[in-house]
């Protein structure tokens, strides 16, 4: 039996050892030492290893090391190169980062480090172990996030032979493997082998490598026979790690040791499967990262597995650092930025001493590339993002190379129409480049993303950045970014034509046409190319009610039209229309908006374009109804309906109508209101609802719903005013068009829910608009919604936090002082203060709305304007206020029955009655009108008369 310990020498103390860098290798022992620690070398590769530093930068060549090695025995030229890196992997980089053993292509090896000699004593070591075959990489850390893949691996290892765990990468695949096999160890009683098939880069030299790890190192040909027999009735646990770049080979073994040793478990990590009989595959998602824009807690943004891995890596990295509620939205743009890939995050973390959280978080979204250093430790290919992704190219062919580059410049991925369109070219046809394709999917470089019948593809942000600076290296990238953007005008102009109705494609595609009209109007694009897009694009932003963007693409286009000196053009006629609708959306009734529509009007006619005739029209007419000048605005629609008889257009006469049923209703005459709204709901809608939409910028079908509903409350119908405005919200979240949602639920069912006192309905149709109004960047919308807000938490018992609210809304709308929902927000502060008992400013703020409306012959509101100033003015006390409260209340009757609004009625009825010097005739009266109801009964307003008369009566 061998010693425990014994001398590594002779009894001669002057012998001779050569040292190179942390190494010792005594010849005559044939042992390497790593300081004091015997490094385990095979005998063949220590062969090797001797003749090597025999002449330090001599190349030898496979001849001659086989003849050294192999004396008088014919092996396959393959068992060098298995042994050569076997070598590399015990002696690691020299000091440089360069590898002690290099190879020169086809001519052989020589040896490049700095070699010395030295007289050593004899030194005592304890004698190398007998190699074990469970030896794997340790790994340090938690596999944070994969507890449940584990587990299922683990489940799934005694019954399936071959489990191959599948991920782009940087990933973590060897991290799973390695935390399985510290798992499941004591279920094999011949143990794990781990075989680390990274340094290879044949598919022959895998089963050498194979026969290396279970320390089977004498073989003159394929030693895939020698492994099986070797394995035959072992009960192991067989690790194949890092299998992409040599795929095949590592497929080869695996189904001959499935076939010839029936107790061998395996796992193999790869990029791709490999596609063997009894392979059961487990793909590696990213690592669940919160949404960059989420409002989160430290507490529950760690229970992300990304925030996790972060924490402890920027934690061990630098002490002093902290996750804490302030620092916390920047870790978590850091973590969405890098979609959690293991490798990006713990690299970007071990950033964090050289640039700090916020610095580091900006250069992420600068694409900066991750080179920063990872464990020395680590494999070459983990020591940086940069190897990582450098690794995963270098296995590509170049028809690969190409699709991979070329998918760089989609944004946030594409379908395959796109990407067969794009990558394309004379070097790779479309059929190749759906073939490609599917090899670049299955090796994990491309993600694909199937919901439902839709599949789209996506390169994760490190792999695109890295792509495209492969693409832009090569000089193609104008090319391919010009096809890009031609791709998407031509899906464009499609839906500007009607030619294609699935808008989910279209939004699903937004961040590439934003791409593609940012390359257009750079430097490298086209200004008349940016026109094009830009024209094209108009469809699609007032479909999506994306009136923000609109408004700023248009008005870069208008300003490269204007330098290029081009006028009185239909290009300009369809801009500063495009122009136009956005700005009254986004802005309100700016004096902008009217010169714009005066220009469009102007250039319309010159062409004799109905279509444009009526669009500036209907733009002309919102602007006077947004300043209230509604006159003007009645003889712009009736303008407007007269061009649209002219069109033979049914869905325009609709529209026609609905126009002068809104200037009717804020004129006072409801009942003309009401069958002006009746006539447009009558006509037939527009074969393409879509486009009709985009011309005006809220669908008409919608706005004439809204107008029914105000109207019927007014006459005396709240029931089927409630039922109407609620049709109005839901046709238009049906059509899937925000600015007219916006429309139905601020200017129709908001309104009519405070009207009949269902809080809970207006709470909920106030927080719909906001939703609506802050994703959709409608920024007049957010100020209606701020009013909407402030009226219900009046209403609701909330007076002080309502009146801030509706003056910061009314403040916002001083831009415009005109307003049409100035008055009506001005009365709702009115309202507010005279709940909480500040009648001085209430009666200020109603005679503020009533000079208004005399200005402006806004009447609609008028019966309430002078009930709710008669009621402050008994509120006050003042001993001639009952008199002068009485002849506001008939001035209110009178104008309630002129307009045939029984609601305002009713109400002024009640605050007569309420007068304690009222008599019979008041009782008479309030009975009367409420008598006149047919429906409408559990609303605040009739349940308050019916208790006003049985308490009068009693």
């Amino acid at each position: 039996m061998q010693e425990e310990n014994r001398h590594t020498g002779e009894s001669n103390p002057d012998r001779i050892s050569l040292r190179f860098g942390p190494f010792r290798l005594l010849r005559s022992e044939r042992m390497l030492l790593d300081g004091d620690r015997p490094v385990r070398v095979g005998g063949r590769a220590m062969d090797i290893l001797l003749t090597l530093v025999e002449q330090p930068g001599h190349t030898f060549s496979h001849d001659e090391l086989m003849s050294r090695v192999w004396p008088d025995t014919f092996v396959e030229d393959v068992n060098v190169r298995a042994h050569i890196s076997a070598l590399r992997r015990a002696l690691g980089d020299a000091p440089g980062g360069q590898s002690y053993l290099v190879t020169i292509p086809g001519r052989g090896y020589r040896f490049v480090g700095s070699l010395s000699n030295e007289t050593a004593a004899p030194v005592v070591v304890a004698a190398p172990p007998r190699a074990q075959p469970s030896a794997w990489p340790v790994h340090l850390g938690r596999a944070h996030g994969r507890n449940e893949i584990i587990a299922r691996i683990q489940a799934q290892l005694p019954q399936q032979r071959l489990i191959s765990i599948v991920g782009p990468g940087g990933i973590g695949k060897t991290t799973v493997a390695s935390t399985v096999a510290d798992a499941v160890g004591g279920a094999y009683p011949d143990g794990i082998q781990w075989v680390d098939l990274a340094t290879l880069d044949r598919d022959d030299t895998v089963p050498a490598a194979t026969a290396f790890a279970l320390g089977l190192d004498n073989f003159a040909t394929d030693p895939t026979s020698g492994i099986v027999t070797t394995l035959r009735d072992r009960r192991m646990l067989l690790i194949l790690d890092c299998c992409e770049r040599v795929v095949r080979g590592a497929a080869r073994i695996a189904d001959s040791v499935l076939r010839g040793a029936p107790h061998v478990h395996m796992l193999a990590t790869s990029r791709e499967r490999l596609r063997t009989a009894g392979e059961y595959v487990v793909r590696l998602p990213p690592l669940g990262a919160p949404v960059a824009t989420g409002e989160l807690t430290v507490e529950q943004a760690m229970e992300y597995p990304a925030v996790q891995l972060f924490v402890e890596r920027a934690t061990a990295v630098l002490d002093s650092f902290n996750l804490t509620e302030d620092n916390l939205p920047t870790v978590m743009r850091i973590c969405s930025r890098l979609e959690g890939i293991a490798l990006a995050i713990e690299l970007a973390a071990g950033s964090l001493p050289a640039f700090g959280l916020e610095q580091l978080a900006h250069l992420l979204e600068g694409r900066l590339r991750l080179t920063a250093s990872g464990r020395r430790t680590a494999q070459p290919r983990h020591q940086t993002m940069q190897a990582t992704l450098d690794w995963s190219y270098g296995t590509l062919p170049e028809s690969e190379r190409l699709v991979l580059q070329h998918m760089s410049v989609f944004d946030g991925g594409a379908d395959l129409a796109a990407i067969r369109a794009v990558a394309a070219d004379a070097a790779i046809d479309p059929v190749a480049v759906v073939e490609n394709l599917a090899q670049l999917v299955d090796k994990s470089l491309v993600a694909a993303e199937i919901n439902g019948a839709t599949v789209r593809y996506r390169l994760l942000d490190t792999t695109r950045s890295y792509a495209l600076d492969k693409l832009t290296a090569s000089g193609e990238l104008p090319v391919v970014t010009r096809r890009h953007a031609e791709w998407f005008l031509q899906r464009l102009q499609a839906l500007s034509a009607g030619e294609s109705g699935n808008l989910n494609e279209y939004t699903a595609d937004l961040a590439n046409i934003r791409a593609a009209l940012d390359w257009a109007a750079s430097q490298d694009g086209d200004a008349a190319f940016t026109l094009t897009l830009t024209l094209a694009c108009v469809a699609l932003w007032m479909e999506l009610s994306l009136l923000g963007e609109c408004r700023s693409r248009v008005g870069i286009a208008l300003a490269l039209l204007d330098r290029a000196g081009a006028r009185d053009s239909t290009t300009e006629l369809m801009l500063r229309a495009a122009l136009g609708t956005s700005l009254m959306y986004t802005s309100g009734p700016v004096e902008a908006a009217e010169a714009l529509w005066t220009r469009v009007l102007e250039l319309a006619e010159m062409f004799d374009d109905i279509q444009y005739q009526l669009r500036a029209l209907y733009g002309l007419w919102l602007y006077k109804i947004l300043v209230c000048e509604y006159r003007a605005a009645l003889a712009l629609a009736q303008h407007f309906q007269r061009v649209a008889q002219s069109s033979d257009g049914m869905p325009d006469l609709a529209a026609a109508h609905r126009l002068m049923s809104m200037a009717l209703h804020y004129l006072g005459d409801q009942a003309g209101t009401r069958d002006e709204a009746q006539r447009s709901l009558q006509l037939p809608i527009a074969e393409d609802r879509r486009a009709q939409t985009a011309r005006y910028g809220v669908d008409q079908n919608v706005g004439a719903r809204v107008m029914l509903a105000r109207s019927l409350w007014l006459l005396g119908f709240p029931d089927q005013a409630m039922e109407v405005a609620q049709a109005s919200v839901d046709e238009a979240a049906e059509i899937g068009h925000a600015n007219s949602t916006c429309l139905a639920v601020a200017d129709g069912a908001c309104l009519v829910a405070v009207w009949i006192g269902d809080v809970a309905a207006s709470d909920r149709f106030a927080a719909m608009l906001a939703d609506y109004a802050e994703r959709h960047t409608l920024g007049v919308w957010r100020t209606y919604s701020s009013a909407m807000r402030g009226r219900v938490l009046a209403q609701n018992g909330g007076a002080p936090e309502g009146i801030a609210l509706l003056r910061a809304a009314l403040h916002d709308l001083r831009d415009t002082p005109h307003d049409i929902r100035f008055q009506l927000y001005l009365v709702w502060l009115a309202e507010a203060l005279w709940i909480a008992g500040e009648f001085n400013d209430s009666l200020n703020a109603i005679d503020q709305t009533l000079e208004r409306a005399e200005r402006t012959e806004e009447r609609w509101y008028l019966p309430e304007l002078l009930r709710i100033r008669g009621e402050l003015l008994i509120q006050q006390g003042d001993p001639d206020a009952i008199a002068a409260a009485q002849q506001h209340f008939a001035q209110s009757l009178h104008f309630a029955r002129e307009q045939k609004a029984r609601s305002w009625e009713l109400r002024t009825a009640i605050s007569i009655a309420r007068v304690p010097s009222s008599g019979d005739d008041a009782r008479a009266s309030l009975r009367s009108v409420l008598d006149g109801f047919r429906e409408g009964f559990e609303t605040a307003d009739l349940r308050a008369a019916r208790r006003l008369l049985s308490e009068l009566e009693s």
